[in-house]
């Protein structure tokens, strides 16, 4: 090239490694193919190698008026990054050169040439394949989707996706073996092959098949292939001497290919399959637009609660829980509340249901028993008796094996005492049959926590199963309270009758949540309930407000 050439060229990679330590982050990539630009101008020689980390590395940072130790890092790193780029670069130069006298030392094999490409090529429509069953794979979906939504027709052209899954396979494999597992595979793969001929069929892995639907006019072209494709995996199946029954569940995405791409496209499928599988498996499911995006914004608050709790967003509200002999408070239920910097104040219905599913309830749950203590222990009225404050206990906070040392330590960090602190556990935690969870309650029943069945009837409602577990209230489910506000509905108010007077048999209070009217209440005291919880006894509040009505 001329000077003028060979100056322009020099200018252009400065600039871009200028750009490059510049750059938040630093794209190291740059530097490699500056490198790689060197030598394929032919600047390969050692000496230019030399000159160019030299100019660079006492001029280029000091021209951009960069200085410090991070400029000075970032500068070393790019120089590496040229240096290698350059290096490998040279050395697939000189590879190339040296195929090329190679290539020109065996003129008198071409024959044995032509077989090795013919090789080579059988090597590459199996990269497109999968080996196992051989349907094409995740590279040649992805070719033919590309394809489809690039077409000269695009505009209202139309295109559908099966995403099929087989259900419970995993038991196939673990009761037979990945022998029969893979079988049941090819078998499945033939059927699909045979009964959708025309449509592409592909296996992405594992039991996971994809039916790519071109030219559709509506869903129910999709639809119709889904149906085709569970009908033919339902039948049995014979894979060395066992007779496997299968099913499959499968996600359908339809829609025009103006404006969507492969990857919205198998997005959308793998989420709508998870709807199948979750309603049960055996079926389809069509995507719809306004649930992924409810699905979206639902994992978008889960994977919130974390730095949540560490801004201080999550409160806590107070519901009085009233004796309904005098209207002494004997207790306030802690309710978490979400003060959300977008969505407001949420309450616990929006997010609870997430920790629990993620796991996050652990530390959600620990921080709001470790509040509810600490605010309880500040509460004082004038008669002297201050009331427990009740807190709700998850299914994972009562299986942690912490659990008795947590709450231990709670008490003697606050000081509040034990017999002030009541723990709500759901019907299910405590009818499960593991040993441990109800070990850690009678251990804290011990200590004088008392202890609490939540949404009492929802469940087993076996009260002679509590005989022997360390409760001292049930807390009855607002289902069956709502009823005692009709006075012509007595169902309800004998079966909250018969379960008052088989709780006190058993030496348990009885509190009754939902209570809402006067008229609910005072049917609740003529049965003899002991306690009730609800609006009518007061609305969740501040611990102040609890704190101004206590005393």
């Amino acid at each position: 090239m001329t000077q003028a050439q060979l100056e322009m060229l020099l200018q252009r990679l400065t600039e871009r490694l200028a750009a490059a330590l510049q750059a938040e982050p630093i794209d190291l990539r740059v530097g490699h193919r500056v490198g790689t630009e060197l030598v394929a101008a032919h600047i390969a020689s050692p000496e230019a190698l030399g000159r160019t980390v030299e100019v660079v590395q006492l001029r280029l940072a000091r021209d951009l008026g960069l200085v410090g130790e991070e400029v000075e890092d970032r500068l070393a790193r790019l120089l590496a990054a040229v240096t290698t780029g350059y290096a490998r670069a040279l050395r697939d130069r000189t590879l190339d050169e040296q195929e090329s006298i190679r290539r020109a030392a065996m003129t008198a094999r071409a024959d044995a040439e032509r077989a090795l490409r013919a090789s080579e090529a059988r090597f590459r429509h199996q990269a497109t394949h999968d080996p196992l069953t051989g349907l094409p794979n995740r590279t040649l979906l992805t070719e033919r989707l590309s394809a489809a939504i690039e077409s000269p027709a695009g505009g209202s052209a139309r295109l559908g996706v099966c995403f099929l899954d087989l259900d419970r396979f995993k038991v196939v494999n673990d009761s037979h073996g990945h022998q029969v597992g893979d079988g049941l595979l090819v078998a499945v793969a033939d059927r699909l092959r045979h009964v959708l001929d025309g449509h592409l069929v592909a296996r992405l892995g594992g039991d996971e098949f994809v039916v790519l639907v071109e030219d559709t006019t509506g869903t129910d072209d999709v639809v119709a292939v889904a149906e085709a494709a569970l009908a033919s995996v339902r039948e049995p199946v014979l894979v060395d001497g066992h007779e496997l029954g299968v099913s499959a569940s499968i996600g359908i995405v339809e829609r025009e290919i103006a404006g969507t791409s492969p990857g919205d496209l198998m997005r959308a499928a793998d989420s709508t399959l998870h709807w199948a599988k979750a309603a049960g498996g055996a079926r389809w499911a069509v995507y719809d637009a306004d649930r992924d995006r409810q699905d979206l914004a639902r994992y978008a608050l889960s994977a919130a609660i974390p730095t949540a709790l560490e801004r201080g967003e999550f409160y806590l509200d107070f519901q009085p829980l009233t004796s309904l002999r005098d209207g002494r408070v004997l207790g306030m239920e802690a309710l978490v509340r979400w003060r959300h910097p977008e969505l407001g104040v949420l309450r616990p219905d929006s997010f609870i249901g997430l920790a629990e599913e993620t796991g996050l309830i652990v530390p959600l749950g620990g921080w709001v028993l470790a509040e509810a203590c600490r605010q309880a222990e500040s509460w004082a009225t004038a008669d002297g008796q201050a009331p427990f404050v009740s807190v709700n206990l998850a299914v994972r906070q009562v299986r942690r094996p912490g659990l008795v040392q947590e709450v231990r330590s709670l008490l003697r960090h606050t000081g509040l005492s034990p017999e002030r602190l009541q723990l709500e556990i759901t019907e299910s935690t405590m009818m499960s049959t593991a040993e441990e969870p109800v070990r850690a309650l009678r251990v804290l029943a011990d200590l004088g926590v008392r202890i609490a069945i939540d949404d009492f009837g929802t469940g087993y409602c076996n009260l002679a199963y509590l005989r022997d577990l360390p409760v001292t209230e049930l807390k009855v489910a607002g289902e069956f309270v709502a009823g005692l506000r009709a006075p012509e509905a007595r169902a309800d108010e004998r079966i909250l009758a018969s379960l008052v007077s088989l709780a006190h048999a058993l030496d348990l209070t009885v509190t009754a949540e939902g209570v809402e009217t006067a008229g609910q209440a005072e049917r609740l005291r003529a049965i003899d309930c002991d306690a009730g919880q609800g609006w009518h006894f007061g609305r969740p509040g501040s611990a102040e407000r609890v704190l101004a009505r206590l005393r």
